[in-house]
């Protein structure tokens, strides 16, 4: 079983970024689809981003395509998201995910394995 780990949620001011960072531990991601999402206070959760088991396709939700960026870096067993140019919109807490299956097709319909525990990201206007 994986454990994942969420990190470098904060409070930012609209325009701003922050990057996220998701550690996992107990078992290597290498050859699984991963993911964020976000769930906004009332809201259901929803897709961010995803990124290939490879690395070589990356998926955007229509939101925010063009000032978030996902990667990954299986050495580190981490995978990242970097969020520019930050909305009021934006504010939610964001959770990481792996597929469930290795070799997996990534994207908004992804099956998630494991979630972390999610960070919060809050943007003041």
């Amino acid at each position: 079983q994986v454990q994942l780990v969420e990190s470098g949620g904060g409070l930012v001011q609209a325009g701003g970024s922050l990057r996220l960072s998701c550690a996992a531990s107990g078992r290597t991601f290498s050859n699984y689809g991963l993911g964020w999402f976000r769930q906004a206070p009332g809201k259901d959760r929803e897709f961010v981003a995803a990124i290939s088991w490879s690395g070589g396709k990356t998926y955007y939700a229509d939101s925010v395509k063009g000032r978030f960026t996902i990667s990954r870096d299986d050495a580190k067993n981490t995978v990242y998201l970097q969020m520019n140019s930050l909305k009021s919109e934006d504010t939610a807490v964001y959770y990481c995910g792996v597929g469930s299956s290795r070799y997996a097709a990534a994207g908004a319909a992804m099956t998630v394995g494991s979630w972390g525990q999610g960070t919060q990201v809050t943007v003041s206007s």
